[in-house]
Parts: C-alpha cells; sequence; structure tokens
C-alpha cells in the first residue's frame, strides 16, 4: 500500500491559495489540494500576537514526494516564514492512495 502525506499550508487569502495549488498539482508535486477558504489564525510574530484572516490548503502527495512539494511551496509562497506542516499517513481507501501515487509518479 502507498504511503501518502497530507501537506498543511497557511496562504493569506483564497487567491494565493489557488495560485499555490494550482501551480504544485500542475508540476505534479501534489495529486490534489482542497482549499479552506476561510480560517482564522491567532498567533504569536516577532512578539506581537496577530489576528488574521487565511485560507488553508490541505496537499495530498505520497511520503516520498513530500519533502519536494515542501520546498517547492516554501519557494512560492508569500510569506517570511510560511506554515508548511507535513503529515504522514499510515492508512487509507486503498483506491484513493493508488491515485495519489499515480498523480505524483512523474517527480519520482
Amino acid at each position: 500500500m502507498t504511503s501518502v502525506s497530507m501537506v498543511f499550508v497557511t496562504a493569506p487569502d483564497q487567491e494565493t491559495a489557488t495560485r499555490l495549488t494550482t501551480r504544485v498539482v500542475k508540476e505534479e508535486l501534489a495529486a490534489c489540494g482542497n482549499i479552506l477558504p476561510a480560517v482564522r489564525s491567532i498567533y504569536r510574530w516577532k512578539g506581537e500576537v496577530h489576528d488574521d484572516a487565511e485560507s488553508m490548503v490541505i496537499f495530498k502527495t505520497t511520503c516520498a514526494g513530500s519533502d519536494r512539494l515542501r520546498e517547492r511551496l516554501v519557494e512560492l509562497h508569500p510569506y517570511e516564514c510560511p506554515e508548511v506542516l507535513v503529515v504522514h499517513t499510515d492508512a487509507g481507501h486503498a483506491d484513493y492512495l493508488s491515485w495519489v501515487e499515480q498523480s505524483v509518479r512523474k517527480m519520482l
């Protein structure tokens, strides 16, 4: 069974999230990205607490491809220090896992 990773990324707005998602899916670094258009982020940055509206993207890729996807997202992202979190899964629907693997195969 294929190992799949979920990569979570916040973006300043839905347009940026869409641009990032479209780019990495076209580059076959991710099989897909689910855009959650409205999340509220409260965080500390450079000594100050911020409260911002953002969008969240959940990408699916193979575990083998997760480092490459992470690096590319950091390159493309407008933030100085983007949130890019990789979570490896150990189970899932076999047909879906196979689809993810087929969708990112060219990069390996």
